[in-house]
């Protein structure tokens, strides 16, 4: 816990770690967690359900008049009609925590009338700390952070995430990933969405993009993604994308690069803006810095993609 830091965000600080403290107890011993099964391949613990009550009682003894929306209870707890918001997701990576594969996190971000204003990130097993105040930066572990200075795709490490739910478009999928690492130096799948997008503000990779993703995943990255110096939106580069599941982020110029390429993908693009973009991606000199310039996504989103519409 900081003075310097906001209240509302030292508050979260105390939620996500008491949260992690269940979630690192419980990997001790993995094999004895309950599990259920939501959906196909979308399984929830008693460790989520744990992680999430202490997270939702925490912020409420501190602002009882504040919303919640949370993966596991939606909107059932807090005020209905709150200006302040909490999104949270209580295990972010459940599949790989039930495996044993240690990667996974905590993810609280706070809404004030529609726009994220706090985020925090834990990584229990690795006790890293991102946290982010809308306007004051990008912090791991107290160090403030940027997006990666890399100008090039070629260069690039992109993470992503594979479908893995009945009814996703897996032939799109694998047109997207295979468009991606033509022009890569790699492609990672790590499993947790949130911290993905973590990942990105930290300069670890240089991209994300994944499909399906709920506002709880993205929330607390996107503040992170944009307070870092990096951009994030949809697929076509339109910044309100919290609820269209559908997001792609990166530094400013890779951003506008995969813009270029995963376009045509987007749901929201056009049969015109469609082939457009499969022309432009398809040009043999995309990576040139010539054409860095034209496309460094600053007239995609602007870094504004905080809109959440509650």
């Amino acid at each position: 816990m900081s003075s310097n830091l906001h209240p509302m965000l030292n508050v979260a600080i105390k939620a996500a770690r008491a949260a992690g403290a269940i979630i690192n107890r419980a990997a001790l011993d993995v094999e004895s967690v309950r599990i259920s099964q939501k959906q196909i391949n979308d399984f929830v613990t008693e460790v989520d359900h744990a992680s999430e009550k202490i997270i939702i009682e925490t912020l409420l003894t501190a602002y009882p008049g504040h919303g919640i929306l949370a993966e596991e209870s939606g909107s059932q707890h807090g005020a209905k009609d709150s200006e302040f918001v909490w999104i949270i997701d209580p295990l972010d990576g459940t599949t790989n925590f039930i495996h044993g594969f240690p990667v996974y996190c905590v993810s609280i971000a706070l809404a004030v009338r529609g726009k994220i204003e706090q985020a925090v990130i834990f990584d229990p097993s690795r006790n890293d700390l991102f946290t982010a105040t809308k306007g004051r930066g990008a912090f791991l572990n107290e160090r403030r952070i940027r997006v990666s200075k890399r100008t090039q795709l070629k260069e690039c490490l992109i993470s992503t995430g594979f479908p893995f739910r009945p009814g996703d478009n897996f032939k799109n999928y694998l047109a997207m990933m295979g468009d991606v690492m033509q022009r890569t130096a790699g492609l990672r799948r790590p499993g947790s969405a949130a911290l993905d997008l973590a990942y990105v503000a930290a300069g670890f990779t240089d991209g994300f993009f994944e499909t399906g993703l709920s506002i709880w995943d993205v929330a607390a990255g996107s503040l992170l993604v944009t307070e870092a110096g990096g951009l994030i939106g949809n697929f076509t580069g339109e910044s309100d994308f919290l609820e269209q599941k559908e997001c792609l982020a990166g530094t400013p110029r890779i951003y506008g690069q995969l813009v270029q390429i995963l376009g045509k993908y987007s749901k929201f693009a056009g049969a015109g803006d469609k082939a457009a973009l499969r022309q432009a991606a398809e040009e043999p000199a995309a990576d040139a810095p010539a054409d860095e310039a034209a496309s460094d996504g600053t007239d995609a989103a602007s870094g504004t993609s905080e809109d959440v519409p509650l």
